[in-house]
Parts: C-alpha cells; sequence; structure tokens
C-alpha cells in the first residue's frame, strides 16, 4: 500500500510542516504541498514537495488551470499528483495539525466495528465525548438529538474507503460553538465507529484517508464558502458511498490542532450557507438516483454536483471544474 501526504497551505514553513515533512521522509511517502497566491515567495522544506501557484501549471492538469485563486479547493492540484504518483491511499491534513504517531500508523480499509445504518443524523463527536459538541456542518437543529447508546450498535465488517481521524486541542467544531462554549476539548482513544447507508455525519479533511477507490470523492467544491468546501464534498461522498455498501469510519484522535489564526465571526458569516441548508443539501442528494459499482463514482459524482447547482447551492460555474477533475483524474490514475 502505497500512501502519499497532501496538504495546503498560504504558511511560512511552521512547526507543524516539519513535523509532517519529517514524518513523511522517514517514512519513504510522498509529501505535496500545495500553495496559493498568498503563500511566500521563498518556501524551502525538505522532504516536501511543493506547488506554488507559479509551478502548479506544470503539472498539466485542466484543474489547475480552472480552480479560483485564494481557494482551499486547490486542494485538488494535491490529489491529483498524490494519484499521479501512484499512491493506493491519500492522506490529507492541514498546516496547524501535529501529527501523533498514530497517524502514520498503516491503515486498515476494513473494520469490524459498530456499524450504524439508517441512523439519520449522527453526532459522532457524542461517541468520542460526554462534552455538548457536534462537527463543523451538523445542522443546529439535530445538534440535541440523541444518538443511538454506543453499546447497542452492533459489531460489523465494515469496507471503509474514507476514514475521518479526529482531532485534539482545537477539533473541528463550527464558530456558534467557538463563540459560546470552552475549548480545548480532547477525545477518547478506545472506539472507533463507521456510518454505513442512511446515516449522515460531515466529515473535513483535516485527518482524513481515502482508498483509491474513492478518489474521485476527494473532488472539493470551488465555488462556495470556503467553510463549506469539505463539508459538502463529504456529503456527496457520503451519498455516493452507500451504493458501493462503503461506510465512513470515525476514529481516534491522532492529530492536535493548534489553530491558525481565524476571526469567528467572518467564520460564522462563512458558515452560514451550511446552517441554512445543510440539512436541505443531504435531502436533494438522498433522492437522487445514482449507479452502483467503483466505475460509475465518477458519473454520480457528476450528478450530484448537477442537482447542487440545479439548486443554487453552488455556481454554475463548478461544473466544468467538475468535468475537469475527473478528465484529470482519469489520467493521473
Amino acid at each position: 500500500m502505497k500512501t502519499a501526504l497532501v496538504v495546503t497551505s498560504i504558511s511560512p514553513v511552521n512547526e507543524v510542516l516539519r513535523s509532517l515533512a519529517s514524518g513523511a521522509q522517514s517514512r519513504g511517502i510522498p509529501f505535496f504541498v500545495i500553495g496559493d497566491v498568498s503563500s511566500p515567495d521563498e518556501f524551502e522544506l525538505e522532504g516536501c514537495d511543493y506547488y506554488s501557484v507559479s509551478r502548479q501549471p506544470s503539472t498539466g492538469f485542466a484543474t489547475a488551470a480552472l480552480v479560483p485563486t485564494r481557494s482551499y479547493a486547490r486542494k485538488n492540484i494535491g490529489y491529483l499528483l498524490a494519484a499521479r504518483a501512484g499512491a493506493s491511499v491519500i492522506v490529507e491534513t492541514d498546516d496547524d495539525n501535529f501529527p501523533r504517531e498514530g497517524f502514520w500508523a498503516e491503515r486498515s480499509r476494513g473494520q469490524t466495528v459498530p456499524l450504524l445504518k439508517q441512523g439519520g443524523w449522527v453526532n459522532v463527536y457524542r461517541y468520542f465525548t460526554d462534552a455538548l459538541a457536534w462537527p463543523r456542518g451538523f445542522p443546529l437543529e439535530q445538534v440535541q438529538k440523541p444518538a443511538p447508546p454506543f453499546e447497542r450498535i452492533p459489531a460489523a465488517d465494515a469496507d471503509c474507503p474514507i476514514q475521518q481521524g479526529l482531532a485534539d486541542e482545537n477539533p473541528d467544531v463550527d464558530a456558534i460553538y467557538r463563540l459560546i462554549l470552552p475549548l480545548p476539548l480532547s477525545f477518547r482513544t478506545d472506539r472507533r465507529i463507521a456510518l454505513g447507508a442512511g446515516s449522515w455525519c460531515p466529515f473535513n479533511s483535516q485527518n482524513t484517508a481515502t482508498w483509491r477507490d474513492a478518489f474521485p470523492l476527494l473532488y472539493m467544491p470551488a465555488y462556495c464558502s470556503i467553510r463549506m468546501t469539505d463539508i459538502w464534498r463529504s456529503f456527496v461522498a457520503q451519498r455516493i458511498a452507500w451504493e458501493n455498501g462503503w461506510s465512513i469510519l470515525f476514529h481516534e484522535p491522532t492529530v492536535w490542532q493548534v489553530r491558525n489564526d481565524h476571526n469567528l465571526l467572518r467564520d460564522f458569516r462563512d458558515e452560514v450557507p451550511g446552517y441554512l441548508h445543510n440539512q436541505t443539501i443531504c435531502d436533494v442528494l438522498a433522492g437522487l438516483t445514482l449507479n452502483p459499482g467503483v466505475e460509475h463514482c465518477g458519473g454520480n459524482l457528476l450528478r450530484c454536483y448537477e442537482a447542487l447547482v440545479r439548486r443554487e447551492f453552488l455556481e454554475a460555474k463548478e461544473m466544468a471544474l467538475v468535468e475537469a477533475w475527473l478528465a484529470d483524474l482519469a489520467q493521473a490514475t
């Protein structure tokens, strides 16, 4: 199993990036860092393959020419580079997440864990902490919904080509949580849970592994709020995963976050589309007729984004990017 690591960053070389580069280099893991127009002019880091905005067109990917600048969706270029390098698993994180030893451990796609199907909205944080906390992107109207007791969820064999690790200290909660509830927050390390068909929970791009069959589902939409791009990606990925009998694994924290500076009111503003529409977006996706089979992942992706554009959650020009992504990925793999 060949692993590649992908990060996008506008930060100068920092301690997190040094730790990631050192860990990747010592294990022979290709490490791609994707810059943007706000990235520093000088970026020298041994153990990392850095792609500035000026270097990105040299990849030959149509995605590099179409994806807007000042966009977290430039991370798509990193996924394509990792796929072209022969990765069978792409691991991604951010430049403010310190890896623990477990981050580098070998990952298994097959898991025997509690598997929750047809659960509707499931706040997985409730299984890892007694605190009232919820992941960014979780519908506010669902926060008080009780989670099925962990002990009553039957264990089963689950095929999990998408796996979300949690983050300690400053985890991925939304701006409302950050404005009114306490941090730091750490999670228990003795549990894992998989969500199958009919169970929704947002997952992010901060500590996430994706196997090759599911690479099409890595696509990050560009023409939406920066605070929603990985969240809306996760909803599309979950919906398509159901067609293949895949589950999403949520597991113990293997990173801790020392969060970059954020303006919380600006984050709140950028999360408003999610607060207002995440429930509806998932209803739209759940109502689509999709095709089972790995070979249909690309077509299903197009169908999902066409539906989101048709409902005006995304701009119409998103579709050119989706098509470029699929064409680039086909060449890269």
